[in-house]
């Protein structure tokens, strides 16, 4: 302990955190190790506690540390942030997955064998023409009459958010996130080495009260979903998007990324955070949910500045999407046949949300479909104790508290993916999911609304 105090150093919380860090880094600090007390920290840095309690702060966030009240603060264990997708190597029936359903994503096949081979060299434009004529479009009819708006082809919407990040933030710079938040900007942020702050949803999006807390802690970018928000599937209301933009008018300079991943999905309307006179913003639209998770590409939507800066992160030839996968996508969204199919697909997985939530309300678990791939259920016991019980039955679910960062909540919540599941499996997991939060939690239990 006592070599460690004395490889501490720093004169500010981020010093002090990254010096820890680097100790982490380095493996001088493993694992479990302990951290020096505030008290014995702050004497020997000869700095005011508080600071060392903010460093310590830093470093929870950044999921670095943990922390356990009088038990003190421990390094954290090592392993890898949560992430999207369906378990490889399980039997079980994975309900987890977040995914898109395979039979409803578009078959390329005619688009490819259409495309023009022409060769695209070096030093040509990053966008193809076409396809920024036919974004330009579908992007400007939401955001109309923005002088300001330049658009940016990137290799999906995480694509786009590193971009975003390492351009606009350093290391240790405050990011809001949504709490619950979507695992991959969860884990980009993390990452990268920023500072996740969280901000409250509810079932119309991002709180104002959340906003304004983030805010007054001094997030340098804001990431919010408009619309079926992973996992809750929340989306902005009209009224509550214009308080928000309230709220950020107040903070032009903050980068405000809107990640509207479910788009062309979408049963709701876009209602968007960012005000005519904000002057960083951007806008995501990955293909990924309707054209499949292999189509690496997004349009990002943004004011100038941002724009000229992302394209020097996009070299002609280096880092640039490839032009075959760019006319690719185009033929695709080009063909009112697969546009129809988008349109079936979006009816289907609101469908399916709707059946699985009655029959969870059938079994007397209060449930509420809602936008998005996933339902986010909550259980009238511990989601962990829960998911360990299902797996018993013969399914894998998400337990809530992968996608937190201080909500409480989630800890009751399962996130399941069930828009694949047979009317006869959708009974019969409603059914499961009530008979396992029995089995953890026998004594009754009021009922609390979705």
């Amino acid at each position: 302990m006592t070599n460690d105090v004395l490889a501490i150093s720093g004169d500010t919380a981020a010093e002090i955190a990254d010096s820890i860090r680097s100790l982490i880094d380095r493996g001088d600090l493993a694992p479990g190790a302990a951290l020096p007390p505030v008290r014995t920290l702050a004497d020997t840095v000869g700095v005011n506690r508080n600071t060392v309690v903010a460093a310590y702060r830093q470093l929870a966030a950044a999921g670095a540390v943990e922390t356990a009240g009088r038990a003190g603060t421990r390094v954290a264990p090592r392993s890898d942030p949560a992430q999207e997708g369906f378990a490889a190597d399980t039997v079980l029936r994975d309900i987890a997955t977040g995914n898109p359903d395979p039979a409803l994503i578009p078959d390329p096949s005619h688009a490819l064998s259409s495309l023009a081979g022409r060769p695209v060299l070096y030093g040509e434009p990053t966008i193809d023409p076409d396809l920024e004529a036919w974004a330009a479009t579908w992007i400007e009819n939401d955001l109309p009459g923005r002088s300001d708006l330049r658009l940016t082809i990137t290799g999906g919407a995480v694509d786009a958010l590193e971009r975003l990040f390492a351009d606009a933030l350093t290391r240790d710079d405050a990011v809001g996130l949504e709490d619950p938040c979507f695992l991959s900007a969860l884990r980009t942020v993390r990452i990268g080495g920023y500072r996740p702050v969280p901000i409250a949803v509810d079932e119309h999006g991002m709180t104002v009260a959340g906003v304004q807390a983030a805010l007054d802690a001094g997030v340098r970018a804001i990431v919010c979903t408009p619309r079926a928000q992973n996992p809750t599937g929340a989306s902005l209301t009209a009224e509550r998007a214009a308080e928000l933009r309230d709220v950020l008018a107040r903070h032009p300079y903050v980068l405000v990324i809107e990640d509207d991943h479910f788009s062309m999905l979408s049963r709701e309307p876009y209602h968007s955070i960012i005000g005519p006179d904000h002057r960083r913003w951007a806008l995501i639209r990955s293909v990924s949910k309707f054209l499949g998770p292999d189509m690496c590409l997004a349009v990002t939507a943004s004011d100038r500045e941002t724009a000229e800066r992302l394209a020097r992160r996009l070299s002609p030839g280096s880092t640039w999407v490839s032009h075959l996968l760019q006319r690719l996508v185009l033929a695709l969204v080009a063909d009112s046949a697969v546009v129809a199919d988008v349109e079936r697909a979006a009816r289907h997985y609101r469908s399916r949300n709707e059946a699985f939530a009655a029959a969870l309300t059938a079994q007397g678990i209060p449930t509420i479909a809602v936008d998005g791939l996933s339902l986010w259920v909550r259980v009238p016991a511990p989601a962990r104790a829960v998911a360990e019980q299902l797996m018993r039955r013969g399914w894998l679910a998400r337990p809530g508290d992968e996608f937190v960062l201080a909500d409480d909540d989630a800890s009751r919540r399962l996130r399941m993916t069930v828009h694949d599941l047979s009317d006869t499996d959708i009974l019969r997991l409603a059914a499961d999911v009530a008979a396992s939060a029995r089995a953890v939690a026998p004594s009754p239990e009021a009922s609390t609304a979705p």
